[in-house]
């Protein structure tokens, strides 16, 4: 058996409960790694100056494979979101989050099952902006006076939103691989071109030159942003594999996860040529943390999808197996699940972050023995 050396970031808040959480079922599927945890977060600004210090990079980069757990972003003021520093600084240009159903959760939707392609590098979230009265403020109200292209606050902010050919070329084609790979039929392509004609406009005539060289192996659709958002809570059914740029993307797919049951069920991983990080999709929800109150099933999930692109497909479809057992018996899941039966109750006696986890090791052992 090969032995991978994977980076562990547990992150914060409740990320160190899911990420031990998340080794132990890891261990529990037999697959052999060894883990390198590095920190990362508002606990590191002290000791090292960054959120992000340079060894945690450093760690990533020599082992190319890395999970985290949560890592609080305050709001409005702070510190940038890691999250975004590590896609920017590893080129981590893909964001995936496969959207599906588990059984007995209480979801207001059974049988969902797509994926969210993510553009990660650029667009709204690349970090270009100017504080409100700064010299690059003023100095891009006058461009815009200059150029006649339309007149601006004096008193206003500006996020800048770039969208290039590579960025948008690159997204889309994962996109189609990723259909390919995984046996999937369709793309669609997330955009507001009908609006921001010379941003959205350029990546959807993108879109459409990629698709043109998939034609009669993958189907290809557009969308419109918010036509797409009312069609998925509508039907999600309808769409397979769904491509958008950084903002949308970011949006729609914690929009999907509220259809299969919320965050705490939807795995995620970031992807760029040389390098990869997983990690759960919720935020580090500081008011439970370290009340054993978490639920670990998207870190578990995330591991799942880092053993498929390590190749232990074997120890990955045990741990979906196991996830997809736990929850059909619906006796040891966390507070934020709402059992089913005749009608959806309220999960009155819910289970511990630990005794979910303790019930997916015993179902990994149980299978093990079968």
């Amino acid at each position: 058996m090969t032995q991978h050396i994977v980076t562990l970031i547990p992150g914060d808040g409740i990320g160190p409960e899911t990420s031990a959480a998340m080794k132990r079922v890891v261990e529990a599927s037999g697959a052999d790694i060894l883990w390198e945890e590095v920190p990362a977060g508002a606990a590191c600004i002290e000791e090292f100056g960054t959120p992000l210090p340079a060894h945690t990079l450093e760690a990533i980069k020599r082992n190319k494979v890395a999970i985290k757990g949560p890592v609080t972003t305050p709001v409005g003021t702070g510190f940038r979101s890691v999250n975004v520093a590590l896609r920017k600084e590893l080129s981590l240009y893909a964001n995936v989050r496969p959207i599906f159903s588990l059984p007995g959760t209480g979801a207001r939707y059974e049988g969902v099952d797509l994926v969210i392609i993510r553009e990660n590098t650029e667009g709204l979230y690349a970090g270009i902006e100017f504080e409100r009265g700064s010299e690059g403020a003023k100095k891009l109200i006058a461009l815009c006076e200059e150029e006649g292209v339309g007149k601006l606050p004096h008193n206003a902010g500006f996020s800048i939103k770039s969208i290039s050919v590579t960025a948008s070329e690159n997204i889309v084609r994962y996109a189609f691989e990723y259909a390919l790979e995984h046996g999937r039929h369709k793309v669609t392509a997330v955009h507001k071109a009908n609006i921001m004609k010379y941003s959205d406009g350029l990546y959807l005539q993108v879109a459409r030159d990629v698709a043109a060289e998939y034609a009669g192996r993958v189907e290809f659709e557009e969308r419109i942003v918010d036509a797409f958002c009312m069609n998925m809570v509508m039907n999600p059914a309808q769409f397979d594999v769904v491509v958008l740029p950084n903002l949308y993307g970011d949006i729609a797919s914690d929009l999907a996860a509220g259809l299969i049951g919320g965050l705490g069920l939807a795995p995620g991983a970031n992807i760029g040529k040389d390098y990869a990080v997983f990690e759960a999709v919720h935020g580090s929800a500081p008011d439970i943390a370290g009340q054993n109150k978490a639920n670990p099933t998207a870190e578990i999930l995330s591991a799942a999808m880092m053993l498929d692109h390590l190749g232990e497909h074997e120890a990955a479809n045990r741990i979906y197996d196991a996830v997809q057992a736990v929850y059909s018996r619906g006796e040891h899941v966390t507070a934020d699940i709402r059992k089913v039966g005749l009608e959806q109750t309220e999960n009155a006696n819910p289970a511990t972050c630990t005794e979910f986890t303790d019930a997916l090791v015993e179902e990994l052992k149980r299978k093990e023995t079968l």
